[in-house]
């Protein structure tokens, strides 16, 4: 019985970990997005890149970041895809980079979400759930704004819409200041 109950306490207080980017951002602090490599499947020269190469987001530090966790079977993905295309044309020129990061999916099936939604803005591919589990997702779609200095400003879990994605570029655009 002790050990199912330390196994329950533990639990806990990993979630707690997961979700202290959300507690970080309530209380005004500000955390390091958590860092990751992924290999890029599509759009990769939007970065000057090739397809099949790796992204690491240390490589956009100094660029405004919209982090976009997505999966082809995800019908709330499919309704804000075109709403995060048109925050990458907005925002690419002013420096920011709108990337999606596919969870949960074939290789095959991302490509042809990418397609059918004429996604422009580059797409990496989390194969395991590293990436994930570092970000606490509680499931797809979930967002993140992360600043020039690679702090996650902003985070929306669900289907976001033109007007929230506008407020957290907003943030990240202008590193907080109104």
């Amino acid at each position: 019985m002790a050990g199912l109950v330390t196994l329950l306490v533990v639990g806990l207080r990993a979630g707690e970990v997961d979700r202290s980017v959300d507690s970080a951002i309530a209380k005004g602090k500000l955390r390091a997005a958590p860092a990751f490599t992924l290999p890029l499947i599509a759009n990769g020269s939007a970065l000057n890149r090739r397809d099949g190469s790796s992204l690491s987001l240390s490589d956009l530090r100094g660029r405004p970041v919209v982090l976009n966790f997505w999966a082809s079977w995800c019908d709330p993905c499919k309704r804000e895809a075109s709403i995060l295309e048109a925050a990458w044309q907005a925002g690419k020129g002013e420096g920011a980079v709108v990337l999606g990061i596919d969870i949960q999916d074939l290789t095959s099936d991302a490509l042809e979400f990418v397609a059918t939604y004429k996604q422009t803005y580059p797409q990496v591919r989390d194969r395991g759930d590293g990436t994930y589990r570092s970000y606490g997702l509680t499931g797809v779609p979930e967002t993140f704004f992360i600043d020039r200095a690679g702090r996650v400003r902003v985070h929306w879990v669900g289907e976001i819409n033109a007007t929230q994605i506008a407020a957290g570029m907003d943030v990240i655009l202008n590193d907080g200041r109104p």
